[in-house]
């Protein structure tokens, strides 16, 4: 009716019908507060916000399909039913090439099956491999998938194991890793396990500003800078790159999306040079949803149909699915059976049989870890409640709200004439560049953007993320990796939680906050400096902005 009977505004796509009222906080209350946590925004307490923008990372509020799917959540130790049920989610949606091929284990077991044949057949015992994902007997044999409580300490158990192998084969040896931005948590883990990480993107495009503030079509900011890959590539020579990352959507580069073109093309350099390429799909469907609406030949591809041509380049993947697993809880790590990475990190005798598995060593550090790899430390419930949160993602009506939400905010400030605003903005949060929002009068030792977000939490009870020169720590990074940092502070919003009302105080609170500009105190870290990602736990204190 909507299509014959057109109006100005969008149609509705959902109702909340769970309340959480907030508490009124005084400005000299947040104060005492910033002071009694050493004002690091982290250990702010949330129960005195307004509105918390710090991360989409598990904030989401979930559906009443995913609330009801918990109940029937199996808190097994071994083999719950939602291991079963996850892993063949992921296997509709990233390797059966859209709607049309899914089997839906999910609605199978919703469906309280009392069949034991059937679930034997059709669940328990079926048999997978040659994937991302092996199943049944290929499993224990080759293990290549992990379900892991969150996408850090996916991360944590990969880098932890490529160290350990890089080291018993060339102690003492320094590595680089690419990417065409790592996330900090990634680039924490990388400088942990003693390599060099390296961000290679087009930071002059990204701060581009199309005139109007919009774009006809999204440039895809994200995209790896192809030139800048070979160069690092055959600068410090392939035997020093053991990995090749993408970020999709690439959430250090201010959210933007990555085109299905660059990722082809990067997959093709890395494979040139036998280099095996990992991605961090935290937000792998926002990234469908940028290709399917801007990007030639997928405009008639549904989102799931895009995710499994995109993960058919990756060798392996990280994924926290806090974020487009549109879950409270939930992380992946695995790669293509006998592909590229295992090839490249397992131990062969001279025979060419096996030695040692690289999924045998991942699983052991898994299971060492979180708990044994059927449930990866998470509760039966938190996985039932993924998958479905999974399909959801899929659902275009929802995506396209989301993104245009997101949208609403970044005009909203350009609007509002608010300088340093990335334009588009990404799928998942708008990112301010603190250079051009204090006129480039601050310098990158002031961590004025640090002090622009606890300001914004001491006027105004709106917490945000610092991700420039303190968090990605400018201070303490080589020439070329400053070159690489950029200088922003991101407003991350939740899935399915806020309403406009919501954003128009944000943008209202940010605009006072610009035309005051001048009065932010810049900080200085009092202790933390060297800690691995320091943005975490440091003390800071801040300083008048004329003070030298």
């Amino acid at each position: 009716m909507s299509e014959k009977y057109p109006l100005n505004v969008p149609t509705p796509t959902h109702f909340t019908y769970v309340v959480k009222d907030l508490p009124k906080v005084t400005v000299e209350e947040r104060e005492k507060a910033l002071k009694a946590t050493h004002y690091n925004e982290f250990a702010f307490p949330s129960g005195l916000l307004t509105i918390d923008m710090l991360s989409d990372s598990g904030t989401t509020a979930m559906t009443n399909t995913q609330w009801s799917s918990m109940f029937l959540g199996d808190e097994a130790y071994g083999r719950n039913t939602g291991y079963y049920v996850l892993l063949d989610t992921f296997r509709d949606i990233f390797e059966r090439g859209g709607e049309k091929n899914w089997k839906k284990t999910l609605d199978l077991v919703r469906t309280d099956c009392r069949d034991v044949k059937k679930m034997m057949d059709e669940v328990y015992l079926c048999e997978y491999e040659g994937g991302l994902f092996n199943g049944g007997a290929a499993q224990m044999e080759r293990p290549n998938s992990f379900i892991i409580q969150q996408g850090r300490a996916a991360e944590s158990v990969l880098m932890e194991i490529v160290r350990n192998i890089l080291t018993e084969r060339h102690p003492g040896k320094v590595f680089t890793i690419p990417s065409n931005g790592h996330f900090d948590t990634t680039e924490g883990n990388i400088k942990q396990m003693g390599s060099i990480p390296r961000n290679l993107y087009n930071k002059k495009l990204l701060y581009e500003i199309p005139e109007g503030g919009k774009y006809d079509k999204n440039p895809f900011k994200g995209n790896m800078d192809l030139e800048k890959l070979e160069e690092l590539i055959n600068g410090v020579g392939v035997e020093n790159v053991p990995l090749i990352f993408m970020c999709i959507t690439n959430n250090t580069v201010c959210g933007q999306p990555v085109s299905m073109a660059n990722i082809r093309e990067v997959n093709k350099i890395a494979h040139k040079y036998d280099i095996p390429l990992i991605f961090d799909v935290a937000r792998w469907a926002e990234n469908s949803y940028f290709i399917k609406m801007n990007e030639e030949g997928y405009k008639d591809k549904s989102i799931a149909e895009i995710a499994t041509e995109m993960f058919s380049y990756c060798d392996g993947f990280c994924m926290s699915a806090k974020k487009d697993g549109h879950a409270n809880m939930g992380g992946m790590l695995a790669f293509r059976d006998k592909g590229l990475f295992w090839q490249k990190f397992s131990d062969f005798n001279e025979d060419g049989s096996m030695k040692m598995d690289v999924g045998v060593r991942l699983k052991v550090k898994q299971i060492s870890c979180y708990g044994n790899d059927s449930y990866g430390g998470m509760s039966g419930h938190d996985i039932m409640a993924l998958a479905v949160g999974l399909y959801e993602s899929c659902d275009f009506n929802y995506m396209d709200s989301r993104v245009k939400q997101v949208e609403y905010l970044a005009q909203g400030f350009y609007k509002a004439g608010v300088k340093g605003v990335v334009l588009p903005a990404g799928g998942h949060a708008v990112y301010i560049n603190m250079d051009e929002f204090f006129d480039g009068k601050r310098g990158h030792d002031t961590f004025a953007g640090q002090g622009f977000s606890l300001e914004l939490i001491r006027r105004y009870g709106i917490r945000v993320a610092e991700l420039g020169d303190f968090s990605m720590e400018y201070d303490l990074k080589t020439p070329e990796q400053q070159a690489e940092l950029a200088n922003v502070v991101r407003f991350a919003i939740d899935r399915s939680r806020l309403t406009q009302e919501h954003l128009d105080y944000v943008i209202a609170a940010v605009k006072a906050l610009y035309e005051d500009r001048e009065s932010i105190p810049n900080m200085r870290i009092l202790w933390g400096k060297n800690l691995p990602m320091r943005h975490f736990h440091a003390f800071l204190e801040p300083y008048k902005h004329e003070e030298k």
